[in-house]
C-alpha cells in the first residue's frame, strides 16, 4: 500500500503537467471564435525580444485570390475533411514506417494547431498531437474562422513578419485584398519556407511553382468556396 502510495505521488506532477496542457486547447479554441490569437512563434519572438510585424484583418477583406491559391497550395481539401486528411496521413505513415522520404501531410488545420499550441521542428510526437489538436478545432470552428486565423498567424517573412498584411506588404508594397494572380500565387508558395523563398524577388523555380498554382486555383477554385462571402470567391 505504502508504494502504491508512493508511486501515486510522483504521478501528481506528470499527470497535472498533463492536464494543464490539455486543458489550454480546449479552453482556448472556443475562445478564439472571437479573439485573434497569437501564435507560438509570435510569443517566443516577443518573450525573446524580436520584432513581431502581425495586423489582424477579417478574412472578407483578404483578396479571395489568395485565399483560392493558399488552399490549392497547401491543402486542396481543406473544405471537405475534417481537419484531418486521412488519406494523405494514412501515406505518410506508410511511407515513416517503411524509411520513405515523408512530406509531412499537413492540413491547413493541423498546421494552425501546430501554430497556436505546438512546437516547430520534425516530430513524431508532434505530429500524433497535431492530429486530435485539428480535430477539435475543426469541430469548435467554422471553416472561414480557421482559414482567417491561419492568414493572419501564418510566418510569411524572414524578420517577423506574420500574417499576411505584413506579408504582402513586405512583398508588393500593397494591401491584401488588392493582389492580382502573380502576387497572390508567389505569396501562397512563399508559405511552406517563408525564410528562403522571396516572393518580391523570385527564382525561376518560384515563378514555375507561382505559376502551377495560379493556374490550379483559377482551374479548381470552387474547391475553396467555404471561406468566401457567402460561401462564394470572386476569381
Amino acid at each position: 500500500m505504502a508504494r502504491r502510495k508512493s508511486f501515486l505521488r510522483h504521478l501528481r506532477l506528470p499527470l497535472g503537467i498533463l492536464a494543464v496542457l490539455v486543458a489550454i486547447p480546449l479552453v482556448l479554441t472556443p475562445v478564439y471564435l472571437v479573439v485573434p490569437p497569437i501564435s507560438v512563434p509570435m510569443l517566443a519572438r516577443l518573450v525573446t525580444g524580436q520584432p513581431v510585424d502581425r495586423d489582424w484583418r477579417p478574412i472578407d477583406e483578404i483578396s479571395d485570390r489568395l485565399k483560392a491559391s493558399v488552399i490549392l497550395s497547401e491543402d486542396g481539401q481543406f473544405c471537405r475533411h475534417w481537419g484531418v486528411d486521412f488519406t494523405a496521413l494514412r501515406v505518410e505513415i506508410d511511407n515513416y514506417l517503411a524509411g520513405r522520404e515523408t512530406r509531412g501531410a499537413s492540413t491547413i488545420t493541423m498546421q494552425v494547431a501546430r501554430n497556436l499550441f505546438l512546437w516547430n521542428g520534425q516530430s513524431a510526437l508532434r505530429k500524433a498531437l497535431e492530429v486530435p489538436l485539428a480535430l477539435y478545432i475543426d469541430l469548435v470552428m467554422p471553416k472561414k474562422r480557421i482559414m482567417e486565423i491561419y492568414l493572419n498567424i501564418a510566418e510569411w517573412g524572414p524578420e517577423g513578419q506574420f500574417g499576411v498584411v505584413a506579408g504582402s506588404y513586405r512583398a508588393f508594397g500593397r494591401e491584401p485584398q488588392n493582389l492580382d494572380w502573380r502576387t497572390a500565387s508567389l505569396l501562397a508558395v512563399t508559405l511552406p519556407n517563408p525564410l528562403v523563398r522571396l516572393p518580391a524577388s523570385p527564382n525561376v523555380g518560384l515563378l514555375r511553382l507561382a505559376d502551377i498554382v495560379a493556374g490550379r486555383a483559377q482551374q479548381y477554385g470552387e474547391r475553396a468556396a467555404c471561406v468566401g462571402p457567402g460561401g462564394r470567391l470572386a476569381l
